[in-house]
């Protein structure tokens, strides 16, 4: 009976077996645009290369390997001794160790660095978004280290190399370090200014012994770790190493790993200093707040980068099944309704992966209207595309129906992964009234906010209309508060509304700017105007695999 009754028709073919990059037209046309004419050809092979094995059968088991089975804490080892250690399936370094190896710890030596590795950064977290925190930490560590010259010169050649080595020891002894931050204690959350962690200055000019507990340490395992910590002369920047030069470990206690809602396959822990840590100063003493927010400021174009990718990937999926999965006498792909819902997923994707990809770009240009411009840009793409990712996640998901619902088919990996990048560095809220802070105290950052927008003024006037609006609401801030999280939403979407108009396809820009700007749709997916070419806009989200 089984022979005959379990015939398999009707079902998808796995998405593998691709180029997660040549695949992606946003991508491969945003690096045709930032990336510098010298270079181009060696950015798109290196691309291809980490798009062909993101799209590989092994790549996608090591994921599923990694969350199947998360890190395990190890306080102790047979003897009693205490070490601190996190264990991870050898899935998890296979992916860590790729991405290592393809540079995405490292946007600081090369030309177009932001660029290349913000597209690398999205590729490579459609695969499993876990290990993107350990990347992303090290890549910020950077430009924190550089308000201390002398430890900058010790630490960056290891946090941007591309070797890794999974293996706690001698900094100076290993080809290759990660770094992780912490930061938050269980008072204070994102006030960290309530910081009770204290520090004590040791003989030696610049080092410390740290008492203490942070609530959140973020990839516990690493080599090194950004902290922040009480000083004589205020709430200061700290670098704290596992392993001390001397080849002991540093008084590191780790009591406990989060049980988190997504991001199973990485390590979030309850750390300990006890008096005994020994760590040293970055920057000077009370300005650990303004020396530390050049790590925030980079990990933040990291939570745009990751949302982008899991919008991507849970796109790529519904996409994918609809177009092999029949119903009612046809491809899904093909039902009107269907395509609606695909087609505004697929407007959802490109926004976001755009807005990254400029953001990257404005890093590398490094001009200060660059520079102006990420202040007000940065967060406000960090509040809204985090935001989007986790509705797009679950309308993806329901897209393949009862499939998606199954942990097999991946699609619940993501919709967990999604709320993450929205609480990551700073919630909702906390990027809202950084909005209003620049608002406020910087007029040059609204400034070369307004000179990026109205660039595309002219093209589309539901565009116009919205600028327009914007421009209204912004010049009256009293009790502006209140009403932030709407503001820096409008914000956000004219953004993506300008670059959408200067870069992509005409239907595509028509489409967000009459659903995004111009209010013609409704708040759930799937209620574009009908009269819109939603086919085109499907097709070009639609990942091909290869043969």
């Amino acid at each position: 009976m089984a022979a005959t009754t379990h015939t398999v028709t009707n079902q998808p073919p796995p998405l593998v077996g691709y180029d997660v990059f040549t695949a992606d037209p946003v991508l491969t046309e945003g690096i045709a645009r930032y990336a510098a004419d010298a270079h181009i050809d060696e950015v798109r092979e290196e691309l291809s290369r980490l798009g062909q094995a993101a799209g590989s059968a092994h790549a996608q088991r090591w994921a599923e390997q990694a969350n199947t089975h998360p890190p395990v804490l190890r306080t102790h080892d047979r003897y009693g001794h205490r070490i601190d250690e996190v264990e991870f399936h050898p899935a998890w370094h296979r992916l860590l160790g790729h991405a290592v190896t393809a540079g995405l710890t490292d946007a600081w030596t090369r030309p177009d660095g932001h660029l290349r590795r913000t597209a690398g950064f999205l590729v490579w977290t459609q695969v499993e978004a876990g290990h993107g925190c350990p990347l992303s930490m090290t890549h910020a560590a950077v430009p924190a280290l550089r308000a201390e010259p002398a430890l900058a010169a010790e630490w960056e050649p290891r946090l941007t190399s591309r070797v890794y080595e999974r293996e706690l020891g001698p900094a100076a002894e290993k080809p290759g370090a990660l770094a992780g931050m912490a930061m938050t204690e269980k008072q204070g959350g994102s006030d960290v200014r309530a910081n009770t962690t204290r520090a004590e200055p040791l003989a030696a000019d610049g080092e410390y012994a740290l008492t203490g507990h942070k609530w959140f340490c973020s990839a516990p395992m690493s080599d090194v770790f950004l902290v922040l910590a009480q000083a004589p002369g205020g709430l200061t920047c700290f670098l704290l190493p596992r392993v001390l030069p001397d080849g002991t470990r540093n008084s590191f206690r780790i009591q406990r790993l989060k049980d988190k809602l997504g991001n199973r396959s990485n390590a979030s822990a309850e750390v300990e200093f006890d008096g005994q840590t020994w760590a040293r100063r970055v920057g000077e003493e009370g300005r650990g707040v303004a020396t530390i927010i050049e790590m925030v400021a980079a990990t933040r174009l990291d939570c745009v980068s990751a949302s982008a990718a899991v919008m991507r990937q849970a796109v790529a999926q519904a996409v994918h099944h609809a177009a092999y999965r029949e119903a009612f006498g046809g491809p899904l792909i093909d039902k009107p309704l269907m395509r609606n819902v695909l087609a505004d997923l697929a407007l959802e994707s490109e926004a976001a992966t755009t807005l990254a990809l400029r953001l990257a770009a404005a890093y590398d240009g490094g001009t200060e209207r660059d520079r102006n411009f990420l202040r007000l840009a940065v967060p406000a793409a960090k509040y809204w595309v985090t935001k989007r990712c986790t509705p797009v996640a679950a309308e993806a998901l329901e897209c393949l129906g009862g499939n998606g619902y199954v942990e097999e088919s991946g699609m619940p990996r993501l919709l967990r992964e999604a709320p993450l990048n929205s609480i990551w560095e700073g919630s909702g809220n906390v990027q809202a009234l950084d909005v209003l802070r620049a608002l406020q105290r910087e007029p040059a950052a609204l400034n070369a906010f307004l000179t990026e927008i109205g660039t595309a003024r002219g093209a589309d006037h539901r565009l116009d209309r919205a600028i327009k609006a914007l421009l209204t609401e912004l010049a009256d801030l009293d009790g502006i508060e209140a009403r932030a999280r709407r503001l820096v939403e409008r914000m956000a979407l004219v953004l993506q509304g300008s670059l959408l108009v200067r870069y992509a396809p005409p239907e595509v820009a028509d489409a967000f700017c009459a659903s995004r700007l111009g209010g013609d749709a409704g708040a759930a997916f799937g209620t574009l105007p009908h009269t819109l070419d939603l086919a085109s806009i499907v097709e070009r989200a639609r990942p091909v695999p290869a043969g």
